[in-house]
């Protein structure tokens, strides 16, 4: 399983115009085969911050994400709307168990 954890920034003026593209990412990655989950979700304290929380179950699945259509559309909306401060990694797991 490869679980991906990371965060990026919108400017304040433009965080609304760019949630439908999000939303749309979301629902159409949440479809592919190997998806375990998909999410983006807006920190609580820092407005503008969006956490990015994912799982895949091996890596042909996040390679096929990486070169999806809906992917390229989410880049291209994603620049439009002055995204930065991108920072996500990518993690190997080898197992997990409750908390």
């Amino acid at each position: 399983m490869i679980v991906i954890a990371g965060y990026y920034r919108f400017p304040l003026d433009q965080l609304d115009a760019v949630k439908p593209a999000m939303a749309r990412m979301i629902d159409l990655s949440r479809a592919e085969p190997g998806c375990g989950h998909y999410a983006f979700s807006e920190d609580i304290v820092e407005p503008g911050l969006i956490r990015v929380s994912e799982s895949w179950e091996d890596e042909a699945a996040l390679k096929a994400h990486a070169t999806s259509a809906h992917m390229a559309e989410w880049r291209a909306a994603s620049a439009a709307h002055g995204i930065h401060d991108r920072t996500i990694t990518a993690y190997d797991v080898t197992g997990s168990r409750s908390l």
